[in-house]
Order: structure tokens, then sequence, then C-alpha cells
């Protein structure tokens, strides 16, 4: 029988090689291959076997050998490391049997490719849609491979890398990694690679796209990218497939709502003009976006670096216990059982028994007068205004005079009247973490919306909304 069998050895731990594979070698007549595997598979060789190695870029000789010693009968084996028909030699023996219209019989064995090696070593990185690219232009011209960069950042794909540097490839990888930030992937994307997969001297590395350095990457290292949801655990890459999403919530309401939410979510991302946004910010323009249907809260809504990440570990740490709102309806769209769930108090003094008759005698406000009433009762609160300028303004005095600390300040009023010079004040408050809508926009329901968001900032970075309805 003329017989031509394609395995894919695997990355190259007997471990991790196929049954199929190991029985096929052990009735091997002639094996042909790279000479650098054949280290990886002597011990199961029968000591007849006759080894035809060759050295790197001989892809095409080895496949003629292989053809020339299946016509003289012998079973011939045609390894490949990995899996043989990814980058393998699975497609030049088929392409070689079609061109010559041979009658040699072909047979594949898959084996477990180096990126699914490195991805269990990693974690579970490749767990929704991802493509897999070569950035060795030996075959296939740079702007071909550079296009289909582009199309697997721009359609967050998690990407895997093979041949990412070698001694004369030596800044592929750094354009590969400028056309995903270009493309909106956000520097924070968790990105991991793992030299020697499977083999003596195996290492394996987390760190973020933004902080990957090429000069630590060669040519016998994997690289795999993650998507918009990818998140760091432990060390590890998880890539969410949908179930806590879908199926996470114990009752149904709250599944149908949540889900309806979560999905939402998703469309709003897909939509913005861009993705690199940090995760705190993003998860709380998320929740402005699905609260307004605006997308112009992409241009308006502000936040200090790292300013929900900060509030919401004053709250788990239990420093920050009293949320104060100008008006009822920015407490009333808080939700009661994520004050509940972080042991908080939300509190607006609008209508206290003593503010008409504060407002009445200092000639101010009904809203300024319930921040100076809060301000003696709860001077380093989060403070949430979704209505009142005055309010916000008052705060701002209160503060430059030391009366009033807080931990934490949403500012949202909407109007026409001191709306913007009220947000120009808080924001000269560099010490103060604040999360501003700047302009005239704003209101109750997003400065409630963005309250939520921050004390579920724990959900962020999985990106599964709708905690506590």
């Amino acid at each position: 029988m003329k017989q031509i069998i394609v395995v894919g050895i695997g990355p190259g731990s007997m471990d991790d090689m196929t049954m199929a594979v190991r029985e096929t070698l052990a009735q091997a007549d002639v094996v042909v291959g790279y000479k650098f595997y054949f280290q990886f598979i002597k011990p199961l060789l029968p000591d007849t076997a006759q080894c035809i190695d060759t050295g790197m870029k001989r892809e095409y000789e080895r496949a003629k050998i292989a053809f020339q010693q299946a016509e003289l009968g012998h079973q011939v084996i045609v390894m490949s490391s990995g899996d043989a028909g990814i980058y393998g030699m699975a497609s030049l023996i088929w392409e070689m049997k079609a061109k010559s219209q041979s009658d040699v019989e072909v047979i594949v064995h898959p084996g477990i490719s180096a990126f699914q090696k490195a991805g269990a070593l990693l974690g579970a990185p490749v767990s929704h849609d991802f493509c897999v690219i070569s950035l060795s232009d030996l075959m296939t011209p740079w702007n071909l491979i550079e296009r289909r960069i582009t199309a697997a950042a721009q359609a967050d794909f998690v990407t895997a890398v093979y041949n990412p540097r070698s001694n004369e490839r030596y800044w592929q990888l750094g354009r590969l990694k400028e056309i995903f930030l270009n493309a909106g992937r956000s520097p924070e994307t968790p990105v991991g690679y793992v030299r020697q997969a499977g083999r003596e001297g195996e290492t394996v590395v987390l760190t973020t796209l933004g902080k990957l350095n090429p000069d630590d990457i060669d040519m016998l290292t994997i690289v795999i990218i993650g998507n918009s949801q990818t998140f760091a655990f432990a060390d590890k890459m998880i890539t969410p497939r949908g179930y806590i999403q879908k199926y996470g919530q114990k009752e149904s309401e709250k599944s149908i709502g949540a889900g309806i939410m979560t999905e939402s979510f998703h469309t709003i991302l897909s939509e913005l003009h861009r993705k690199d946004y940090p995760t705190d910010h993003r998860w709380l323009l998320l929740h402005a976006i699905h609260t307004t249907a605006d997308f112009e809260m992409e241009n308006v809504l502000y936040t200090d670096q790292g300013a929900a990440e900060c509030i919401f570990e004053r709250i788990r740490q239990g420093k920050l216990k009293t949320i104060v709102t100008d008006v009822t309806m920015v407490e009333s769209g808080i939700r009661k059982g994520a004050l509940q769930r972080l042991g908080l108090e939300v509190k607006c003094y609008l209508h206290d028994s003593r503010v008409e008759q504060m407002a009445a005698q200092q000639h101010i406000t009904r809203t300024q007068a319930g921040i100076r009433l809060a301000v003696e009762e709860h001077p380093d609160a989060l403070f949430a205004f979704g209505n009142a300028p005055t309010a916000l303004i008052e705060l701002c005095e209160l503060m430059r005079k030391g009366k009033a600390r807080p931990q934490g300040i949403v500012a949202a009023p909407v109007g026409f009247v001191h709306v913007k010079e009220s947000k120009y004040m808080v924001k000269s408050f560099a010490d103060v973490p604040k999360v501003i809508v700047e302009g005239r926009k704003g209101g109750s329901n997003i400065a409630a919306t963005l309250c939520n968001a921050i004390m579920t900032l724990d959900d962020a970075i999985q990106l599964v909304p709708g905690r506590d309805l």
C-alpha cells in the first residue's frame, strides 16, 4: 500500500501527543521531518524505522522525499510539530498529491497545536471567537499579513501569533502591537506568551498589550492577545464565553433583566468611537449611555484617572459609608440592593425639616441648605449631584473653606444657569476623585446610574452589568 501519514506530534512533550499519533509512529517504516523534532519521537519509533531529517526551510524537499519513499512501498510518516494542519506539512503534502495526481493515499492525524498548549498554560484565553496569524513573510507578503492583523484587531478576535520574531524579523511584532492599539484595543488588554510550550525550559508570562515588549519574544514563543472581554485572574487569562451572563443569575426575572442589559452593553461597546478607555471609565461610560441612549456621553463624561476605582476601594474598605444626593430623584435611582450589600446609606436633605427654615433665613436655595446640613453631619461622604448646580457650588465653597472632605464626587447637574461653572469649580479640586458630566448635560438618572456603576465596579472586567437590579 502506497501511503503517507502526516502527523502532528504536539508541542514537544510526549504527554501532549495523541494516541493515534503514538500508534502510527510505533509502526513506521520511514519518518520524514525537520531534524530538531526527532528528539521528541525517537523513543516511540521501532528500531527498524528509517529517519530522514532535513534542516529548516526544506519543507518542499521533505514532501518530495515522502512521495518517493511511498512509491517504493514504504509506510511513510511525515511529522510536524503542533498540529500538521496549522502551518504544518499537511497542506503541502495534499497540494503535491493534487498537482501530480499521485495515487499515494494521504492520511492526516491532528495534534495539539502550540497555541492550544499555550492557551491551556495561560488559563482559558481562547474560549470565544479567535484567529491565528503568522508574522512570517517568507510565504506571505507583509502587506497581506498587515491587512489580516488589522481585521483581527477591528473584529475583536482573540489573536494567537505564530512566528512572532526572529533575528531577521525583529520589527513585525512591534507593528502588530501598534495596529492593535490604533484599532482601539485597550492597552490594558491581557496578553500572554509562552516560550517552549510543553518542553524543557517552558516559561509562561502574563502582561498587557500596552506593556508587551517585543524584545522579550523569540521564534520559540507563542503570543496570545485577549479580546475586549478577556480579563486577568490569579495570573491567568480568561475570555468569557457568556455562560455566567446568560445563566449565572438565580432568579429568572433578574436573569432576563441582566441579560437584556448585558446585550445592550455589548451593543454600546461595539458602537463606541474608542475602545481603549481604562476599565473603570469604560464601565461608567457604558452605564451613562445605557441610561440616556446618548453617545454624546463619550465626549462629555470626564473621570479623574482611577476615580471610580478609588471610590469603590474606599467603599470596600469601609472608609466610605454614606452617599449624599442633592435631590430625591438621585436617591431613588441608586440601587437599594447595592447599598445593602455594601453597607452604605444614601441621604438626601432636601426635605429635612431644617432645610426650609435655613434657606429662608440665609437667602439660599433649599438644595444649598441641604448640602450645608449634609456637610455638618457627613463631611466625608460621596456626594452625587443630578439636578442643582447651586448645591455643587455650595459643596465647592465648603471644600475650599476646609469644612467638607468628600471621598468622591459625582457631578452631573443639568440646566443652563451656572451649570458649566459649577463643573469648572469642582474640577479644580485635584485631590478629590471626581466623575463629571461636562457642559449642560446631566440629570438625576445619570447621577444615580454613575453611582450604581461605581458600586458594581468589580463586575466591570467581565462586563456583567445588572447586579442588584
